[in-house]
């Protein structure tokens, strides 16, 4: 399986723990170019920056674009590839929970959790020894390591074709075609979360999105206002569609298998 690194080049010290990190657990990896706001081209700036539930911060409207990029490569190599950012912790489950996936038919899996609850099947399957694959049927945050088929990628990409963008996690849990599953206990977390879960954090970070101030929806601030409240009557609707076999919970992450 491939494995697609998403880093800007001038971020040396991720650069440098995605290195040591990936060799320790014996895995091969591509980096993918994120989209530098430095070199952004700002007429696609200007046409993506509305178009979602709110303004999208520069960095914001870059971070989509570098998942874009990963979802192409994925489609034109016509195999599954694990997509990280440069901020994603491993576990040491990672590799089996990969070689566990190959030949498996799906769209998404994710490894990763944020603290947040998700809707997720009331049955899961066995994956490895230490983790089981359980249907996801609403996602809220991160989007810091998944598992995305060609399959997957083709839908992704016909629904970015329309034009509209979204903070990239959003983009993805909000497409609700998506044949998408959640390892668990999860096996990926942002360095940030660390703490959160009683992990000693391998490096020091910092967020470049929660850096940068929102910009103020100064123009068609109604038409923001109505994005958002159809956004949470879709996800009110998904989860009484589902409610029959599902269930909203946390995901639970096994601290020791952090190296």
């Amino acid at each position: 399986m491939d494995i697609l690194i998403i880093n800007l080049p001038r971020h040396a010290e991720r650069r440098a723990f995605q290195t040591k990190q990936l060799e320790q657990l014996g895995l091969a990896f591509d980096w993918v170019p994120a989209t530098d706001v430095r070199g952004m081209d700002p007429k696609l700036f200007a046409q993506l920056q509305n178009t979602w539930e709110r303004p999208m911060r520069d960095v914001e409207v870059a971070c989509y674009l570098s998942h874009l990029s990963a979802w192409r490569i994925v489609a034109e190599r016509k195999r599954p590839a694990l997509i990280l950012e440069d901020d994603a912790y491993l576990s040491t489950d990672v590799p089996a929970i990969l070689k566990a996936l190959e030949g498996q038919s799906f769209d998404l899996v994710t490894l990763e959790v944020r603290g947040r609850k998700k809707v997720v099947g009331k049955q899961s399957n066995p994956l490895t020894a230490a983790a089981t694959l359980v249907p996801l049927y609403q996602d809220r945050t991160g989007a810091a390591g998944y598992v995305l088929s060609p399959s997957g990628a083709q839908k992704l990409l016909a629904k970015a074709s329309d034009g509209k963008a979204a903070i990239a996690d959003a983009f993805i849990s909000s497409h609700y075609e998506l044949d998408a599953y959640q390892v668990e206990p999860a096996a990926i977390i942002q360095i940030d979360m660390c703490e959160h879960y009683g992990i000693p954090a391998p490096i020091q970070t910092t967020s470049s999105i929660g850096a940068v101030a929102r910009p103020p929806a100064s123009e068609g601030a109604n038409a923001f206002k109505v994005r958002r409240i159809l956004s949470q009557l879709r996800m009110g609707g998904r989860a009484l569609s589902v409610m029959h076999k599902a269930q909203r919970r946390l995901i639970p992450v096994n601290p020791n298998s952090f190296a």
